[in-house]
């Protein structure tokens, strides 16, 4: 019966769909009809009276899925998923229904179908859970039941590009056009129905259970590799595809799960290959969950057995790489603390690979282990490496480093390849650029390792290996041809980064501080080598980098480790530390902020200082005549703040030589400003910083906390263990402001150059700061008393409350000293302004008093009559010119200013003209006019002398004398009161 017919069939009970193209208001009845025969299907399966029917089923089965060929509608989905649970139910014991399930799970591949834009959204609930039920198809045993649902999954995303995937856009796919017969009535019910876009079952698969269930069924899948692998292919595809998969497949312990059953028996060689990638998408997505569910001891042993049949027998290229990926799997695990590697014997096979072949060993895991010296290898070697620096935090593993003589053979790694003619011969095949790879891996590694294994890094003179390659590295040999690993950093030829982590490994290995390690540094002649290095590079006109400001940061804390505690090294490379430090204390820290290293070079110089200058008085005081300590303000001046402190501690350490005060004192900053000034700025900055509670002068504003912090006002907290520092105490370590006490209690508290008013009231705070941490912390201990419900005895009661009292009155003290300072200022300030507004009235006077007598002048010139009167008066000065007691004739010699104000301040010395009777020289007395004269003055020395040109000395001309001197107007008119001008006598005074 060809399928035209059984379209044309009709049955009663299974109603036909008859859509006319024409009439679209039928469509709806129809849809109606179509619900009502998948319930009455349902109807069918479920009733008792029909359930044993089965060619009944079958029949009206196949019809519906023949209607169904071009998909599902997204509206049926429910009631298609419980006719697919109902023939899986029946298909244990009736596999008839076998082909009824596959057929449905090849419609399952097509797009489902949409009437409206709006089903997408009303129907996606409906969509998950059938999604949820067709992973439940795999309880199914019929391999070909199974092979169908894992092929419909894996076709959603097969009709999906991959940018699709990743970028979840919706695009309507076009299906596969199918010919139906002519006059079939689906080719036109089709016309109405649109396919939904790919994209919307991807991102309703994500929320629904079907990878989890997928997941599951992977442990029903033993006895059917084909299906395990086309499962393991299909979770490959949904962990890669979303975040959402992955979570859902680690939800039921997805990683743990693959890595059971990746290395059960698979005769095509592809299940581990799967399950390790399947293991890496996780790894991406999840590495903390991952890693938490791999550190079993099941699944350790698991990647155990795994990798070490891809060592043991891998020869191929991907085979050598499957097992290194296997090997950074483990190498994730490794950096969990939980993990087992140890307990499952996995630890020590890796450690006695790591050796291989640099050390014979007669495991037998070595033993018959060849190498192919490619890159894969290479590669393997260097996880090797990564995984003894990974597992050194276990002490366990210490010991198996040490029965293994791990330090040996990275020693041997290290070595030049001069100084490595003991080295085997497979090592040799080793091509240089792969050499400097294990080279530089070795290297990082030893930097871990070695300080905590001091013994058999002594044991193998690793200090003597370490320096000869740092002799190869100065000396520039261009052994090593151009690297390409992650520690590289030199170029080609170079050999920078071989000294770079050569320089790590002395300084991880000296700043133990262990005597005997460094005793042989030093008799070594270290010192002197760093020391000609550093200068060498500081030479060098290259430009600096990274790389190589590292490298001189780590010289400088290796010098600082070396010399910190032994005063004979101190004094016998003093000099040379000295000039070292002088040159890079010059520098400045101009290039702070450069991101290359230059802040960590800074702070280097500075404990370069601290531990190879400071503390030996010889070599302190070549430090200070090379003005070091000048150089460090000038740090402290221009450095950024998280400096400050680093410095002021060297600078207070460097105090307790008594030649330091005096070029702390002498210290002039670019503008004049002094140490002691500046140190009070950094005062007042600090305390801005913190918002202590100051006044607008910068006074106590609080006398109850006259230190005490915002921040620490704000701290809820006053309990503390007694292993823990209290806010009052740990508040000293954590700022400036006790250094700067300190050092001002070395400099004093009493003629400091420079003050000003405000510096003097921050002065008085700073000279107190003992006596008010002191107080604070009092107080804080009462605090915590109270609040912990503790009652002190009374006299212990009593003495708290009179130490807070003492305190606070000391603040009050203070403040009151602050309020004087500032009143006195303020005087200061008053009478500045007084003097200034008297010199500018004796400006102005001076003004009018020139131009008055400039009138005088010119009225006599212009006006007869004005004429006569001044002849009549000049007669009447000639007459009585004669009596000596009456007038008195003299010449201004000089006058001086002796600093104090006012009339006793000025310093006058006159000189006597003889006396001439009357009518002598009257051609003289009569060319000359005694109401104009002119002052001429000028500066000799600081000396003012004033030469008048007529010999007649009246108040007048003594006031203009001493006004043009610059002396105030009431000073002059009080000066020429004081001289008695009818005395000849008191011009000599």
């Amino acid at each position: 019966m060809d399928s035209g017919k059984l379209v044309h069939r009709r049955k009663p009970d299974f109603p036909v769909i008859r859509p006319r193209a024409s009439d679209k208001k039928q469509h709806i009845p129809e849809v109606g009809v179509k619900s009502l025969e998948l319930s009455k299907v349902i109807r069918l399966l479920e009733d008792p009276l029909t359930a044993n029917l089965k060619e009944r089923h079958l029949f009206v089965l196949k019809k519906l899925l023949k209607r169904s060929q071009i998909g599902f509608l997204l509206k049926e989905l429910t009631c298609i998923a419980k006719i697919l649970n109902i023939c899986a139910e029946k298909v244990t014991d009736h596999p008839e229904y076998v082909p009824i399930l596959c057929e449905a799970l090849r419609i399952c591949r097509l797009p489902f179908l949409k009437e409206k834009a709006s089903d997408e959204l009303n129907y996606a609930q409906d969509v998950i859970e059938f999604l949820s039920h067709m992973g439940c198809l795999m309880r199914v045993s019929h391999a070909e039941v199974r092979q169908q649902t894992v092929e419909s999954v894996k076709s959603f995303y097969s009709c999906v590009a991959p940018k699709q995937l990743i970028d979840g856009t919706e695009r309507l796919a076009k299906p596969k056009p199918r010919t139906f017969p002519s006059g079939n009535r689906f080719s036109r019910l089709s016309l109405r129905l649109q396919p939904t876009s790919p994209g919307y079952r991807l991102q309703l698969l994500e929320r629904s259970e079907l990878a989890q269930t997928l997941l599951l069924s992977l442990a029903a899948l033993e006895n059917q590799p084909a299906i395990k692998l086309q499962l393991l292919q299909t979770l490959q595809i949904l962990s890669r595809s979303s975040d959402m998969n992955c979570a859902l497949i680690l939800n039921a312990r997805g990683a743990e799960t693959i890595c059971l059953h990746m290395n059960e028996p698979d005769p095509s060689g592809q299940v581990l290959f799967r399950s390790s990638e399947i293991l890496w998408n996780l790894l991406e997505r999840g590495s903390k969950e991952v890693t938490a569910q791999l550190s079993s001891m099941e699944c350790v042993i698991s990647l155990k057995e795994a990798f070490l049949h891809q060592l043991m027998n891998g020869s191929r290229n991907s085979d050598l790489q499957l097992r290194n990926d296997l090997l950074v799997i483990t190498t994730l695990i490794a950096e969990s603390p939980s993990s087992l590697l140890i307990e499952s014997l996995f630890a020590k096979q890796l450690v006695v690979l790591a050796t291989f072949p640099e050390l014979k060993s007669s495991n037998p895991l070595v033993c018959n282990l060849k190498l192919a010296y490619n890159n894969e290898d290479l590669k393997m070697k260097k996880l090797l490496l990564n995984l003894l620096v990974l597992m050194s935090k276990d002490f366990a593993a210490l010991q198996l480093y040490k029965e293994e003589s791990v330090m040996l053979a990275l020693l041997t790694l290290v070595k030049p390849p001069a100084a490595s003619s003991q080295r085997r011969s497979a090592s040799l095949q080793w091509s240089s650029v792969q050499q400097k790879e294990l080279q530089l891996q070795a290297l990082a590694t030893v930097c871990t390792i070695a300080p905590l294994m001091l013994g058999d890094y002594m044991t193998h003179k690793g200090s003597t290996c370490l320096l000869l390659l740092l002799d190869r590295c100065v000396a520039q040999d261009a052994f090593f041809g151009q690297g390409h690993g992650s520690h590289d950093g030199g170029g080609r030829g170079s050999m920078k980064a071989q000294m770079r982590h050569c320089i790590r490994v002395l300084r991880s290995v000296t700043s133990l501080g262990e005597d005997s390690v460094n005793q042989d540094f030093c008799d070594q002649g270290t010192i002197n080598q760093f020391l000609g290095i550093l200068m060498q590079m500081e030479a060098s006109p290259d430009e600096e980098d990274a790389l190589t400001l590292e490298i001189k940061s780590d010289i400088q804390l290796i010098l600082s480790a070396l010399c910190e505690n032994d005063m004979y090294r101190k004094e016998l490379f003093g000099s040379e530390v000295v000039e070292m430090a002088i040159h890079f204390l010059k520098k400045g820290c101009d290039m702070f902020y450069s991101g290359l290293g230059h802040n960590t070079l800074i702070l280097s110089t500075v404990d370069c200082v601290r531990s190879c200058i400071v503390g030996c008085y010889t070599t302190e005081d070549y430090f200070l005549a090379k003005e070091g300590a000048c150089l460090l303000l000038d740090l402290l001046r221009s450095s950024p703040r998280c400096v400050h402190c680093n410095v002021l501690a060297t600078l207070l350490e460097l105090c307790d030589n008594p030649n330091t005060l005096s070029h702390i004192l002498s210290w002039r900053d670019a503008g004049g400003q002094t140490a002691p000034r500046f140190l009070l700025q950094l005062w007042r900055d600090e305390e801005e910083e913190l918002k202590v509670s100051r006044n607008q002068h910068g006074g106590i504003a609080d006398p109850q906390r006259p230190i005490i912090s915002q921040y620490h006002q704000e701290d809820t907290q006053l309990s503390f263990p007694a292993t823990i520092p209290s806010a009052a105490v740990l508040e000293v370590s954590e700022n400036l402001r006790l250094k700067i006490y300190s050092i001002f209690c070395k400099l004093g508290f009493q003629n400091l150059p420079g003050l000003s008013r405000k510096d003097y009231v921050t002065l008085s705070i700073v000279r107190r700061y003992l006596d008010f941490k002191v107080g604070e912390v009092w107080d804080e201990i009462r605090r915590e008393l109270s609040s912990d419900g503790v009652r002190p005895i009374t006299p212990d009661e009593e003495a708290l409350s009179t130490i807070c009292k003492v305190a606070e009155d000391t603040a009050r003290r203070v403040a009151v000293e602050q309020n004087s300072i500032l009143e006195q200022q303020q005087k200061e300030d008053i009478g500045e302004e007084e003097l200034m507004y008297t010199e500018i009235k004796s400006h102005w006077k001076q003004r009018e008093l020139i131009v008055k007598s400039w009138d005088r002048y010119v009225s006599k010139t212009s006006n007869y009559e004005i004429l006569k009167e001044v002849k009549a008066q000049r007669e009447k000065y000639q007459d009585a010119a004669v009596h000596p007691t009456e007038h008195f004739v003299g010449q201004v010699m000089s006058v001086e200013s002796a600093g104090a104000q006012g009339p006793a301040g000025l310093k006058l010395i006159l000189a006597r003209d003889p006396i001439k009777a009357a009518g002598q020289d009257q051609v003289g007395a009569t060319s000359q006019d005694p109401e104009y004269f002119s002052t001429v003055s000028r500066q000799v020395s600081g000396e003012v002398r004033m030469q008048p040109q007529s010999s007649l000395i009246d108040p007048i001309a003594m006031t203009m004398a001493a006004v043009g001197m610059g002396v105030s107007l009431y000073s002059a008119r009080q000066m020429t009161e004081r001289v008695d001008l009818k005395h000849p006598a008191a011009w000599d005074q």
